[in-house]
């Protein structure tokens, strides 16, 4: 075989040209598939389905460079023999498909959806999320990838949303998804919860300055006990502080009161208590169990709150050594109260607003309603410090809107269970460069935390689960595929998305009345 010869000033753009075309009519990726055999029971198959971008914005740096990751392990196996067929793919739900949808249809909000019609926005969306195919079609092509986009998935796709319900069951009857109640990041922008992973995108923090108080909480005593907080709008839920039990605190007085904060932490208000006498110091063990004034009367009856509680989590590096606790808002604060018998309360909507619980602030958006609670608490004379507080924090990385902490119901997958096995796992990896085995990824897997899966929202595959709304006849079927709805239910079902499932109802077996 004759080949050209080499041009000492080659013209690149002419030589892409030129290659895709003989590429395209020569279909040589085709034939580097159809020419390997898949071997007995496919043991010479490696099989790659490219992990789906969203098609409703075009691709940017970074879809490119891991693209040309994505081609070289395909060919790599390639030219060893294998069979590869390497099938493309498009995410097509979930938030970013939401929020272009709202974008362009000029509406907001999970009301908004619901008053223009749950089938008419995901009908829109199912449209509106494949506008760019055709570009990224060429975007690819140019990097001279090989990849099949004729027999491309889809994960709007009944076929495939059949098979998150299958994975969904899996991990159910393997006891690895469970329903919780539980403080997660929250996008009151969205109305939906958000998992751990989606506050550690890029540019998920944002450096802002929050206001920040200093409050003294008074003790059964009459001694006050102050508490740092950057989060004011969280004060009127609160029901417990926590003290670390091994540091040392120390009672002062100044102008006429007794304050009490962590013994490292006392030189910080200098300013604030200047020339305040010490008057001895007392262990934070010896300060658990102690009752305090709730600041809001809110939940003044609340069962076992308003007490001092230990907490493993609180340190000396900043504020008073003493954490207010507000349950419903905080993660540590959740797990303290809970297991010191404090239910948690959540007087906070979808929309981040006050509910009724807390009149005085009720229908406000959480962060409006800081300095409404600061000036009710200066009024009060129970503010020693207002500051501006410079740090960096979590924003929803769909809307750019800061988010908040807040208890919800979400399903869970259990990734605490099988994080050992993980981490044991990793150890088998070659990984290059060889440090991220044991260390970025070695670390986060060490820290893995429980997987929250579900959204409150409209465009994406749903939580296969049928629940009992009855109390005196729990019942809960999980399910795993459409055969399997369409036994119980009695239908044919042939759309997976809302609203249709919305009306997947039936008789509960367990209940003799039907």
């Amino acid at each position: 075989m004759t080949y050209p010869s080499v041009d000492p000033q080659p013209q690149f753009p002419q030589l892409e040209t030129e290659v895709l075309a003989f590429w395209e009519k020569d279909d040589t990726f085709v034939a580097s598939v159809e020419q390997r055999p898949r071997g007995t029971n496919g043991d010479n198959e490696y099989v790659f389905y490219d992990g789906p971008p969203f098609a409703n914005g075009l691709p940017h740096y970074g879809h490119l460079l891991t693209g040309f990751v994505k081609d070289a392990v395909p060919r790599y196996q390639t030219m060893r023999g294998k069979r590869v067929e390497r099938r493309f793919g498009w995410d097509c739900h979930g938030l970013p498909a939401e929020a272009e949808a709202e974008r362009q249809l000029g509406i907001s909000g999970r009301q908004a959806i619901t008053d223009f019609g749950i089938d008419k926005f995901n009908e829109y969306c199912k449209v509106s999320v494949l506008q760019y195919t055709s570009d990224w079609e060429r975007y690819v092509t140019r990097q001279a990838r090989w990849v099949d986009f004729a027999n491309d998935y889809k994960t709007l796709d009944t076929n495939y949303m059949e098979s998150v319900m299958w994975a969904f069951k899996t991990l159910y009857d393997k006891g690895l998804i469970y329903m919780g109640f539980r403080v997660l990041p929250y996008s009151w922008a969205l109305e939906t919860p958000l998992s751990n992973t989606e506050t550690r995108m890029d540019d998920a923090y944002k450096q802002v300055q929050d206001p920040a108080l200093t409050v003294a909480f008074t003790l059964d005593d009459g001694d006050k006990i102050l508490a740092w907080t950057t989060t004011p709008w969280t004060l009127p839920s609160n029901l417990a502080l926590a003290v670390a039990p091994d540091v040392t605190y120390v009672r002062v007085r100044h102008e006429g009161s007794v304050y009490v904060l962590a013994e490292e932490r006392l030189a910080a208000y200098e300013r604030e208590l200047e020339g305040a006498e010490v008057l001895g110091e007392i262990e934070g063990s010896a300060l658990v169990g102690r009752a305090y004034q709730p600041l809001f009367p809110y939940f003044a009856d609340q069962p076992n709150a308003f007490r001092i509680l230990s907490g493993d989590f609180v340190t000396t590096a900043d504020g008073t050594g003493v954490v207010h606790m507000a349950p419903g808002f905080g993660e540590d604060d959740q797990r303290v109260c809970r297991d010191n018998g404090i239910d948690l309360v959540v007087p906070v909507d979808s929309r981040g607003q006050f509910t009724s619980e807390v009149p005085d602030y009720e229908g406000t958006l959480v962060f409006d309603a800081n300095p409404l609670i600061i000036r009710a608490l200066k009024e009060r004379g129970v503010v020693l410090r207002h500051e501006t507080y410079d740090h960096a924090y979590p924003h929803c990385w769909r809307t750019g809107k800061p988010l908040i902490y807040k208890a919800v119901s979400s399903w869970f997958v259990d990734v605490t269970k099988i994080k050992a096995r993980m981490v044991e796992l990793n150890q088998s990896i070659t990984w290059v460069p060889d440090h991220l085995r044991d260390g970025s990824f070695g670390k986060w897997l060490e820290n893995a935390r429980d997987w929250t899966i579900s959204r409150n929202r409209f465009w994406g595959s749903p939580i296969p689960v049928w629940m009992s709304d009855d109390p005196n006849y729990p019942r809960t079927d999980v399910y795993g595929s459409v055969a399997e709805l369409e036994r119980d239910f009695g239908v044919t079902v042939t759309e997976l998305h809302r609203p249709h499932v919305d009306d997947l109802v039936r008789p509960n077996p367990d209940d003799p009345t039907g």
